[in-house]
């Protein structure tokens, strides 16, 4: 960090980077990766919440035009896999397990359809709800992933950075005892360097505690969709004369 004499002084961010220590090069290396990861994961789970909402659009398209739970159950096994459907064939095949008469195959050969005269008893009826409510977890903990990585991400970020702008100070006062020298242009390249790191922090931080917080709220729609759609189910079933 020791200015040496003819040597240019830094006028721009770049050439600050260019010129800084070991040690700003190092922070700033590890948070570029950082930026890149985060900026990954928000691409990614951006595209994975979109697929999501087409495939619940298109799933509940298909569920409304049907009239009883075993046409829900074909038309949606018609569709691609998703939470939705993979929902409403977890809660169809318990059923079957806990009343083997009461789901039979009519031929048409993509799954089983329901008979009316099946009901549950209480206890079998809350078993149903928690098959549902395990898939919901289960589906929500999948949409979740990698999500907490971006809050991580958004946390160390800024902290790095001030790591880089201690040492970078710390470096700087070393030059300027070494060099006898205490006037402002002296210490301002050195501090300036410092700095870069703690704006590095921020720029990679600010995107992903954002990215972070929209993902959680889009998240507990999700979850709420899937919980509402399991209680659906059971309200069909019940309407159906099978509870």
């Amino acid at each position: 960090m020791l200015l040496q004499v003819g040597r240019a002084v830094p006028t721009t961010p770049w050439e600050l980077v260019l010129t800084s220590s070991r040690e700003t090069k190092f922070v700033l290396a590890i948070l570029v990766a950082f930026s890149l990861v985060s900026w990954y994961l928000i691409f990614l789970k951006w595209w994975q919440f979109r697929r999501t909402r087409r495939q619940a659009d298109r799933f509940m398209a298909q569920i409304e035009k049907a009239a009883r739970l075993e046409d829900a159950y074909h038309a949606a096994m018609r569709l691609p896999s998703s939470p939705y459907n993979r929902l409403l064939r977890e809660g169809i095949h318990f059923f079957s397990e806990l009343k083997p008469g009461g789901l039979k195959d009519h031929g048409r050969g993509d799954g089983p359809a329901v008979e009316t005269q099946a009901t549950l008893t209480t206890t079998q009826l809350e078993a149903l709800r928690m098959v549902l409510a395990k898939e919901v977890a289960a589906e929500r903990d999948a949409a979740a992933r990698f999500i907490p990585w971006l809050a991580t991400f958004g946390s160390v970020s800024p902290l790095l950075g001030l790591l880089g702008t201690v040492l970078g100070v710390m470096d700087a006062f070393i030059g300027i005892a070494l060099g006898g020298s205490g006037n402002i242009a002296a210490v301002a390249p050195g501090v300036a360097e410092a700095l870069v790191t703690t704006v590095a922090g921020l720029a990679v931080a600010v995107p992903a505690v954002m990215a972070y917080n929209l993902f959680v709220n889009r998240l507990g729609l999700f979850a709420g969709e899937l919980e509402g759609f399991a209680q659906e189910i059971i309200g069909t079933m019940a309407r159906e004369g099978r509870l």
